[in-house]
């Protein structure tokens, strides 16, 4: 017998429902918000779990990576952990993409602290590769911090880049940012 159709009352949220592997050395899921190569700065809205566009680039400069979030995550900046996927491809905003941790870069801004976690896609045999920001070619690394030191400037915000952090100290604040989001302090 046929009943009315089953509604899931509580959807999918991308920021509290994907699991996390316990290995995060390995991968981690990065949520993408914005595609490589976007002048659209998409995020997250915390309460629905929808997209939503924050603002159209002010500077001439567009995303070097698929840029993202860490799920179940809590960062210095109250957003979840920043993440930039390099791969070959750019990939539809909401796409869930295994990513291995190579570095990060820490920046801050208006809002304070924020990490950028960079990693490769381990499926993208072109980048599967790389264990190691020092492996990258040096041009990878000069757009990525030319980037952040461009996308604000026109929006007269500063921004304060620090140097580029080994994969120690990303996994690190990735292990802090997941045990900030278990102690609830994402509420």
């Amino acid at each position: 017998m046929w009943g009315p159709p089953v509604v899931n009352s509580s959807p999918m949220h991308p920021l509290h429902d994907i699991e996390i592997p316990a290995d995060i050395a390995a991968f981690v899921p990065a949520v993408i918000e914005i595609p490589r190569g976007s002048h659209l700065k998409y995020e997250v809205d915390k309460p629905t779990g929808l997209l939503r566009l924050d603002r159209v680039l002010y500077s001439a400069v567009f995303y070097p990576a698929n840029y993202g979030f860490i799920p179940r995550t809590h960062a210095d900046d109250g957003d979840p952990l920043d993440i930039l996927v390099l791969m070959q491809e750019p990939v539809e905003p909401l796409t869930i993409v295994r990513a291995r941790a190579l570095g990060g870069l820490r920046m801050s801004d208006d809002k304070g602290g924020d990490d950028k976690i960079i990693a490769v896609c381990i499926d993208d045999p072109a980048y599967d590769s790389y264990t190691s920001l020092q492996q990258l070619p040096p041009h990878i690394m000069k757009e990525l911090d030319r980037f952040f030191r461009d996308y604000k400037i026109l929006e007269d915000k500063r921004v304060d880049i620090e140097d580029f952090y080994g994969l120690e100290k990303a996994l690190e604040i990735m292990a802090a940012s997941r045990a900030a989001y278990e102690r609830g302090e994402w509420k």
